[in-house]
């Protein structure tokens, strides 16, 4: 499998954790199949959001509820490690679910892509996917929480 995401993206995300380097940021990976065709900032609602992330409830059921009226699919998520690697943590492996859904990891000024995998006998581990990086588009580039694109004036995306 290889993850299919723009590099603008993934240099807005990359700018998102500079704003706030003490804190772990997150949002969502929006796409089908392995292509993101959306980034959603999230705010992170985490107790310790400085060692932790949680995606803020509201905007995974939004963007859920918009995946059934036919907007893009969550197929993942993304997290920052202040501080550390862009490899999963034992706490990202703990709670990773075996849906197959991916996480976008950023560490030390990198990305890195992993997918949780069942390991018949034992519990799930964390496996690196590739990532392939496409041409640029309005529609790859994030959206900020208040549904406005800081890129691209005429991309819109209505999730809290």
């Amino acid at each position: 499998m290889v993850l299919e995401i723009s590099s603008r993206a993934l240099d807005a995300i990359m700018h998102e954790a500079s704003r706030d380097p003490a804190r772990e940021v997150c949002g969502l990976l929006l796409g089908r199949g392995s292509s993101v065709t959306v980034v959603v900032p999230c705010r992170n609602v985490a107790a310790d959001p400085a060692r932790r992330f949680e995606i803020d409830p509201a905007a995974l059921i939004a963007a859920h509820r918009a995946a059934r009226d036919g907007g893009p699919a969550v197929i993942g998520h993304y997290h920052s490690h202040p501080g550390g690697a862009a490899a999963p943590s034992s706490a990202d492996t703990a709670m990773a679910a075996q849906d197959g859904a991916i996480w976008l990891i950023l560490g030390a000024g990198e990305i890195a892509a992993w997918r949780a995998q069942l390991v018949p006998g034992q519990a799930a581990v964390m496996v690196p996917i590739a990532i392939a990086t496409r041409a640029d588009s309005c529609t790859s580039v994030m959206a900020s929480p208040e549904g406005r694109n800081p890129f691209c004036d005429e991309d819109r995306l209505s999730l809290p």
